[in-house]
């Protein structure tokens, strides 16, 4: 329920302050008494797009606040999901920059306008001549249906499944694309892995392989160097061994001497003992020396292989072909690996469409039990609002597809009069008509689901006499229920608000300024006086306004 409104440097308004109540409340005005700044500044804290022109002070900003009494609407988890602090009375605050900046407030918290036009849903519905048309739009008439069925936990669980569903079928499309794509690659991949596979590829290996091939290619030289290394060191006499101890001997025997000397024969003989080794070393190496024939043949196969395969695969060592055969591998797995998947995916989409079929077939139902009740209220306050001729059909039909709210289509067919054809209210209804349809259809959802403050601006456009004293009665009957608010020129209407508000405009030499005020019972009868018949106001208007406020 809207409790307060304070609107300053509007448009027209300097600053107003106001309260309101519940029940039904009229505001009435003459045109261009400033009635649309009033919901243009509501639209502010609502989330409209602010607009610089809208300051009355340009050098100064424009402020909008309004207070509402949230209790009972349930709205702890949005309050929660955005990080704002929820109040009973809550209150949002609009302001703009003379820099044309906006800011938006939710009790104290700043606010983006998303979060402000996802509150609004919640809190105000301003309809309008414009918003009458709405009643033509397939949303406006399954939310309709949906509140008298009570469907809304079945839809919420249906979009929940069908946004699952989608999400699995994009999944499978990705994996039939990916199974189609590996399928081109398999053949391939298979050869390329079997080749690496049977080269029997070792890291390391290719520097080993190489040494034995230069060891092999060159054996007699070989041969030839290390027997001459063992005939110059151990030849007799005159090999290095046999000199090597002769120099020892001699620099042992003066080693005793001095220091200096000593040191000479220890570094002699850890020579001659590491010449020996070396030797040592010569020897088995000269045994291992030895021509073979297939040996070299095998390691230049080898090595050829893989001197091939790392051009094939445009690599320049055996550690990069293991890595690329590790890869294959991981890529034939997956392939392997995607029909498995395939079948997960399918066997959730399978289940999904069953869901989705139980409570598409539920929703349909529980719609189709409701559309006579539908119907025969609408007709019902129809009748009242002087169209007793008027027939409504709520046609609901089945599609194959999966719709965002079930696998419905609906249409609402029209007839104002006896003999007139069923057709869309688009197209046969007037608008006066269709303002007395919204009207009825907003009566009867008022019945069944807690709807937020309404305000009805000048819906009541061409109706007059005692069709507007029906439509007040609807309002009023409307307001027992939720805080109804009606823009009217009609004194039918006006006299039946449990508070009447009226919009005024006064001017001076420099500043014409909008305002209102909440009339007095003999304020009361002089306005709904003056909207009987007119500036000039009659005795009988008089009369007739008192009558209408009794």
């Amino acid at each position: 329920m809207l409790q307060a409104l304070t609107i300053k440097n509007f448009a027209l308004i300097e600053s107003l302050e106001i309260n309101f109540s519940n029940g039904l409340s009229v505001i009435t005005g003459e045109t261009g008494s400033g009635k649309s700044i009033l919901l243009d500044a509501l639209g502010l804290v609502l989330g409209a797009r602010a607009d610089l022109n809208s300051l009355k002070d340009k050098e100064s900003k424009c402020v909008v606040e309004a207070v509402f009494k949230i209790s009972d609407y349930q709205l702890e988890p949005l309050f929660l999901e955005n990080d704002i602090d929820f109040e009973a009375e809550t209150t949002i605050r609009r302001e703009i920059l003379p820099n044309g900046k906006s800011r938006a407030f939710v009790n104290d918290t700043p606010a983006t306008l998303s979060v402000l036009s996802e509150l609004a849903a919640f809190l105000i519905d301003v309809h309008s001549q414009h918003q009458t048309r709405s009643i033509s739009e397939t949303a406006f008439q399954f939310e309709v249906l949906d509140t008298l069925a009570k469907n809304q936990n079945d839809l919420q669980e249906y979009t929940q499944t069908l946004k699952q569903y989608k999400a699995h079928v994009f999944e499978l499309t990705q994996l039939n694309e990916h199974k189609a794509e590996s399928q081109k690659n398999k053949d391939y991949d298979s050869y390329l892995y079997e080749e690496l596979v049977t080269a029997q590829l070792v890291v390391g290996e290719q520097e080993i392989l190489e040494e034995e091939l230069e060891k092999l290619n060159h054996t007699e030289v070989i041969k030839t160097s290390l027997a001459q290394v063992l005939s110059l060191s151990q030849e007799e006499n005159i090999g290095i061994i046999s000199q090597l101890k002769e120099v020892k001997s001699s620099l042992q025997k003066i080693a005793t001497y001095s220091k200096e000397y000593n040191e000479l024969f220890e570094r002699v003989m850890a020579g001659l003992i590491e010449y020996e080794d070396v030797i040592f070393e010569v020897e088995k190496a000269t045994e291992k020396v030895f021509d073979d024939p297939k040996q070299l043949e095998f390691i230049n196969q080898k090595l050829q292989l893989i001197y091939n395969l790392q051009k094939k695969h445009q690599v320049g060592s055996v550690e990069d072909l293991c890595e690329i055969r590790d890869s294959i591998a991981l890529r034939l797995e997956q392939t392997h690996s995607l029909d498995e998947r395939i079948a997960h995916v399918q066997k959730h989409i399978n289940q999904d469409v069953e869901l989705l079929q139980q409570l598409a077939e539920k929703i349909e139902d529980s719609r189709q039990k409701n559309i006579p009740v539908l119907e025969q209220k609408v007709l019902d306050i129809l009748a009242k609002l002087g169209m007793p001729n008027a027939r409504l059909q709520v046609q609901l039909q089945r599609v194959s597809d999966w719709l965002p709210n079930g696998f419905n289509q609906i249409q609402f067919l029209f007839s104002a009069n006896k003999g007139m054809e069923l057709g869309t209210i688009k197209k046969v209804a007037s608008g006066g008509e269709m303002s007395r349809i919204m009207l009825a259809i907003k009566a009867v959802l008022s019945e069944y689901a807690h709807l937020p403050t309404i305000i009805f601006d000048e819906i009541d456009t061409g109706v007059s006499g005692d069709i507007a004293g029906k439509m007040a009665e609807i309002m009023e009957q409307m307001s027992r229920n939720m805080q109804v608010f009606s823009i009217t020129h009609l004194p039918q209407i006006a006299a039946k608000g449990k508070q009447h508000y009226k919009v005024f405009k006064s001017t001076t030499q420099e500043n014409t300024v909008s305002g209102l005020k909440l009339l007095s019972t003999d304020e009361r009868v002089l306005e709904i006086a003056e909207m009987l018949s007119g500036k000039q106001i009659t005795d009988s208007a008089l009369i007739h306004a008192k009558s209408l406020l009794n």
